[in-house]
């Protein structure tokens, strides 16, 4: 028997007032970052909330889940893809001594990761996990999933048939809200 169908929206956190690649280091939110996720979430509503553990997500994540009184749950395979060595490096800086290396990194991050970056294929796989868990609560409810950038591109990617060369065109913005049409593992077509 088939679910109800209810969705999946995917939030990324707000702004942390760092401008790097940051993947896995744990930053919280800026005020504007939090001031930036109660405007994207105001007004809307959701049955339950799954997260990254990292502050810049679970800390809002939290605060959101006690105030709506819904249950949440972190999640570690939600966390941002690991930039190895690209981590908190300024992306000017790698544009003026690496530029090669990104131009490759944004054409074919598959076959052109960063140095000692997360094998594309595990970031692809954790994410895939997480989400068809999440897809599976989503055929009877709605849920929030706040992660990240490069998650949100990348499980836009998966869902939409898109090539992973096309992540670095997704626009994904502080605080944007992406409804998620995503194919549970029984089947089910899951949308927003």
């Amino acid at each position: 028997m088939i679910g109800k169908h209810v969705g999946i929206d995917l939030l990324r956190h707000g702004d942390t007032g760092q401008r790097s690649y940051r993947g896995q280091l744990d930053d919280a939110l800026s005020p504007l970052g939090w001031s930036q996720l109660r405007a994207a979430i105001f007004g809307r509503s959701w049955d339950a909330i799954v997260s990254s553990p990292l502050r810049r997500c679970a800390e809002f994540a939290q605060d959101l889940a006690v105030a709506r009184r819904v249950p949440l749950r972190i999640d570690p395979r939600l966390a941002e893809y690991h930039f190895g060595h690209w981590q908190g490096v300024p992306i000017e800086t790698l544009a003026k001594e690496q530029g090669d290396a990104l131009g490759n990194f944004w054409r074919d991050p598959v076959a052109h990761p960063p140095p000692g970056g997360e094998p594309f294929a595990v970031f692809r796989d954790r994410l895939c996990a997480a989400l068809n868990e999440v897809a599976e609560a989503a055929e009877t409810q709605r849920v929030l999933v706040v992660t990240h950038g490069g998650a949100i591109r990348l499980l836009r990617c998966e869902a939409e048939g898109r090539d992973f060369g096309e992540m670095a065109n997704i626009e994904v913005p502080h605080a944007s809200l992406h409804a998620l049409h995503w194919a549970s593992p029984t089947g089910t077509q899951v949308r927003a």
